[in-house]
């Protein structure tokens, strides 16, 4: 074979293969990246949250180059009904601590400065190719077929996102299960920089993460979303797929549900939309990591079904980060044993059970289920803890009820039993 064969080609320029790219070209190895996007982050629009433990592993003190928006230093939560909002507060400076500091980020400049990074460490981005097929000899993953070029590696990395098409055609990744995965809908709305401070009640460079539950996916498994950008907020809502068929209420009319909410509107109030998108998100967790090793072939980030959703943290960028530099120094063992084979390979595996990744997704692994069989979460809690907050601060003049007389008629609604159940299920799965 005539080919040149790279060290490794990475599919696919997101967190995970950029990660994966730049610790490779950082050791001296020939890694070039497919990107089918003009760019990498070109597909990920609107913004997100990351996590910046894994990187910091990578890249000390990348938060001061980085295109990062805010550091998050203010944590809500809101239960909504349709017209009310109960919101738990949690701010501390120390949050912004580089050791557990996370950043608003958005995902296209941050995406594209990632892989500046690993081009100046000498890895190769092509850009604008979408990978066909895999060139699989003899059970083993020798390269890709891209447009009319086919391309050899002693390592491919996928990491071709949470649907990895890549992945299935191996038969590593299997087909879509509705209950693993989630859809969201995703807006950016542009403020300025000082209103974005105003109304969350932050100072400049720091940000407030914020989560919504109840009223606006209408009963549906999921959620909404608020991230404060510099200038800007990003605001969503996700569900899962299995869930979709609930209500009659698709997934945009949800995020226009939110918008609309006395809570959020005020915050997003004189704002343009700047960008909208919808994208998969995956919500399995440990059921849904499939087979990521075989002779000549890891999975990555997304692709892998690395993300964790505990329903008051959601979790996929570090995951990414992690698992890219995980496979990147298994593809530097293995060159240096000169050997690929899935035998070889299998200590990214270990790899992984030795991390927080693993570790995490083990630790929540109850959780996914408990969500989808605590419909209550999503339909009744709401409106009990606003009922009970009503109660309590709604002055008309009236004779005097007992706080505990008017805490218990919520109560009731929903069902001691059935609270003390959710409890203890909720419990067990954390």
């Amino acid at each position: 074979m005539d080919e040149e064969v790279f060290d490794a080609i990475i599919v696919g320029g997101g967190l995970a293969g950029c990660t994966a790219a730049y610790v490779l070209a950082k050791a001296g190895c020939e890694v070039v990246v497919i990107e089918r996007g003009p760019f990498s982050g070109s597909k990920n629009m609107t913004g997100g949250r990351l996590y910046g433990h894994s990187l910091e592993k990578v890249i000390p003190g990348f938060a001061e180059t980085a295109p990062v928006e805010r550091v998050i230093t203010k944590e809500r939560l809101s239960f909504l009904t349709e017209t009310e909002g109960t919101t738990v507060d949690y701010t501390n400076p120390a949050l912004s601590d580089p050791t557990c500091a996370s950043y608003a980020v958005l995902r296209a400049p941050f995406d594209q400065w990632l892989a500046e990074q690993a081009e100046g460490e000498g890895a190769m981005f092509v850009n604008e190719i979408r990978v066909d097929d895999l060139i699989v000899e003899d059970g083993r993953v020798r390269g890709v077929r891209a447009g009319d070029d086919d391309m050899y590696a002693h390592v491919t990395i996928l990491a071709d996102g949470a649907v990895s098409l890549l992945g299935q055609k191996l038969g590593m990744v299997p087909k879509l299960d509705p209950h693993k995965y989630a859809v969201a809908a995703k807006e950016t709305i542009q403020l300025d920089e000082k209103t974005v401070s105003d109304r969350f009640g932050v100072v400049p460079g720091e940000g407030c993460a914020w989560l919504f539950v109840g009223d606006p996916t209408h009963g549906h498994i999921g959620g909404g979303f608020l991230y404060t950008n510099k200038d800007s907020v990003s605001l969503g809502v996700v569900t899962t797929i299995g869930d979709i068929d609930y209500s009659d209420i698709s997934v945009p009319a949800m995020l226009k549900r939110l918008e609309a909410h006395p809570v959020v509107a005020p915050l997003i109030a004189g704002g343009d939309m700047r960008e909208y998108t919808g994208r998969m998100v995956i919500e399995g967790g440990l059921a849904g990591v499939p087979e990521l090793v075989r002779d000549g072939v890891l999975i990555a980030g997304d692709a892998g079904a690395l993300g964790l959703n505990t329903g008051y943290c959601v979790r996929g960028m570090d995951f990414a980060i992690e698992s890219g530099r995980l496979a990147a120094e298994t593809v530097l063992a293995a060159k240096e044993k000169d050997d690929y084979s899935a035998a070889s390979l299998a200590t990214y595996t270990a790899k992984l059970d030795d991390s927080f990744i693993m570790k995490d997704l083990k630790h929540y692994a109850k959780f996914p289920a408990f969500m989808e069989e605590t419909r209550r979460m999503f339909t009744d809690y709401g409106p009990m803890l606003n009922e009970i907050m009503g109660g309590l601060f709604t002055v008309d003049g009236s004779a005097p009820v007992p706080l505990t007389k008017k805490a218990m008629g919520a109560v009731k609604k929903v069902g001691l039993m059935n609270i003390a159940k959710d409890a203890r299920k909720g419990m067990k799965a954390l």
